[in-house]
């Protein structure tokens, strides 16, 4: 028995088949093999043909399948993880209007920027527990006012993950998590927010019918089956933007438990029980994937752009020439925690929401041309990224979030000591690295769904944890260094 996970992203699709039984990935693949391309017409903008997402899906589908040799019709159910905030709007006959403008697209900000002043603050923080911001709601706001005879032929409008689904079943629905990505989920009655759809001037006819995230979400066709070499009738029993799957496939469910990336930008995702919000709103908040009425389950989410792609910077600008990640790491190393005083803000990758949508830069502080070197600066790149994703975390913590232990796959900066033992003491927290990714964990949540496993625990439960990270024994130079970084930030933002 197996289940067949899809990993929707903006620069691949990756499918991943999964033996029930033992928890293990009998086959991967993702398409295109070369990143896939977004279209950008103006500044600011970020579009991509649905149509090509279906297929890297039937590429990556007939690669597992080859691969593993599997009958489909053992594949007991289908889950799917998706790049969040993306606005798919199809006719009557399912036809798409217009490319999907993706999530990282900045068109809707204006229009969420003005809803949040005329509905107010208060109002929007206390049931969205965001600012409407550049979410899909205010994405499809842009759409009704720039392309009005695009807008009046939408039959119904869809998350690049309900656009699979429909694409799949013939089906066209969504779930709270969804519609919290759409910014238009009201946490205080655990309903589709009217008010924000009243006031963008939406007809609540346009948005699917919203389904469990664990539950039947309809059952592929006949025709879907034909195109991908899959049985029909199996069912769809999962789907969660990319972000709250990430979390599901680290088997983070409850409060206390963190969920991390650190890949070109970086995420911390945490659990909240209690419905709050930062008043600033500096972090995002959506339903994670086991949200009910009768179970406060809020994702906290807080996004550093400049993570990665400043380690890849240092690599290029600074690192001897030739040397690769781990040997860069080796370097690093040779200077002491804290790099003896040298300090380096790492947002040189655009506005960072947990500024408050402020454009710093990145800037390098405290280098002595007698006693510094590249190991210093090295090793001070690696320490504030890490830095940054704490105060990210104290934030979290300051709305209720308890941070104890932190789960993260086994990739990117989580490869560097430097990186995870200093994210490890600075935060007291211990990181388990896991190993998983989207395609599979969708596939787990598609075993939860369908009832073929009882509960995340059982899911989880053969989840291979690769190693433990404690904190020092001694925080203190890491506490300092921290809290140097932190005045020093702080002093840029007066």
């Amino acid at each position: 028995m197996y289940l067949l996970g899809y990993d929707i992203g903006s620069s691949s699709v990756k499918a991943a088949l999964v033996d029930a039984e033992s928890g293990a990935c009998v086959a991967s693949d993702f398409y295109p093999k070369t990143e896939a391309p977004i279209k950008a017409v103006c500044q600011g903008w970020a579009e991509q043909n649905p149509a090509d997402w279906w297929k890297y899906l039937k590429e990556a589908t007939a690669s597992v399948l080859a691969k593993s040799n599997v009958d489909p019709v053992e594949i007991k159910a289908i889950g799917i993880s998706y790049q969040m905030h993306g606005l798919v709007a199809v006719d009557k006959d399912r036809n798409v209007l217009r490319d999907a403008i993706i999530w990282c697209d900045s068109r809707g900000v204006p229009y969420g920027e003005k809803a949040f002043s005329e509905i107010g603050a208060e109002k929007c923080l206390s049931h969205l527990l965001n600012s409407p911001g550049n979410f899909t709601a205010a994405k499809l706001r842009w759409l009704k006012e720039e392309e009005p005879e695009t807008y009046a032929k939408i039959y119904k409008v869809m998350l690049p993950g309900d656009y699979i689904a429909m694409r799949l079943t013939g089906e066209i629905c969504t779930t709270p998590e969804g519609l919290s990505e759409y910014m238009l989920w009201d946490f205080q009655t655990n309903s589709p927010a009217s008010f924000l759809m009243d006031y963008y001037g939406f007809d609540a006819g346009l948005f699917p019918e919203v389904k469990p995230t664990f539950s039947e979400q309809g059952r592929l066709t006949k025709e879907a089956a034909a195109e991908l070499g899959l049985a029909a009738g199996t069912p769809v029993t999962y789907r969660a933007g990319d972000q709250p799957n990430n979390a599901l496939s680290l088997n983070v469910f409850n409060p206390g438990e963190i969920a991390s990336t650190a890949g070109t930008s970086g995420v911390v995702y945490g659990i909240n029980d209690t419905v709050a919000y930062d008043r600033q709103s500096r972090v995002n908040n959506f339903a994670h994937v086991n949200h009910s009425a009768d179970q406060t389950r809020i994702g906290v989410m807080t996004c550093i752009s400049g993570t990665g792609i400043l380690n890849t910077w240092i690599k290029r600008n600074v690192a001897p020439q030739g040397i690769d990640y781990a040997e860069m790491n080796e370097l690093a190393a040779k200077a002491p925690v804290g790099s003896l005083g040298v300090t380096i803000l790492p947002f040189g990758n655009g506005a960072e929401r947990v500024l408050g949508n402020r454009q710093v830069e990145c800037s390098f502080h405290g280098i002595n041309f007698n006693i510094h070197n590249r190991s210093h600066v090295l090793r001070a790149a690696q320490e504030g990224i890490v830095f940054s994703f704490m105060y990210g975390m104290e934030i979290m913590e300051s709305m209720g979030l308890k941070i104890d232990r932190i789960h993260a796959g086994n990739a990117n900066m989580f490869l560097s000591p430097i990186f995870r033992d200093t994210l490890a003491s600075v935060s007291g927290a211990t990181i388990a690295l896991v190993d998983t990714d989207g395609a599979a964990g969708a596939a787990k949540g598609a075993g939860i769904g369908a009832g073929i496993y009882r509960d995340n625990r059982e899911a989880f439960g053969t989840l291979k944890v690769l190693g433990l990270i404690e904190p020092a024994s001694d925080r203190t130079p890491y506490l300092e260094a921290y809290a140097r970084w932190k005045n020093i930030l702080e002093n840029n933002l007066r």
